[in-house]
């Protein structure tokens, strides 16, 4: 027979095996032989892809169809440029702009003077 160490057990889940052997009237080496021996004795999950095994899940759930909206049509995108063109229309005139972007910061004075 082979020996098994478990290191580094929290004390949390070492005293659920205790309590849980004692319940059973074993050790708790014997406790541990037994949950091992009947976790490795339930069959594998079978190998397959996430969407195969999420259909076998919901299978027996029966079909849903929902019904699909109809699509509007798709807008044409604005053109950069016409953007551009539309935004300098409504935009103040360059020589107005200079002029309060130039305020100096202490003193007041404008670039241009």
């Amino acid at each position: 027979m082979a020996t098994l160490t478990i290191r580094d057990l929290d004390d949390a889940l070492k005293l659920k095996l205790r309590l849980r052997a004692a319940s059973q009237n074993r050790s708790m080496e014997e406790e541990a032989r037994q949950i091992l021996r009947a976790a490795l004795q339930q069959p594998a999950p079978a190998a397959g892809t996430l969407v195969a095994r999420v259909r076998k899940r919901f299978d027996g759930l029966g079909d849903v169809r929902l019904a699909i909206e109809p699509r509007e049509a798709v807008r044409q995108p604005i053109e950069i440029h016409e953007a551009a063109a539309r935004h300098e229309k409504s935009a103040e005139p360059p020589a107005a702009r200079s002029r309060t972007r130039g305020a100096g910061h202490k003193t007041g004075k404008t670039r241009d003077a």
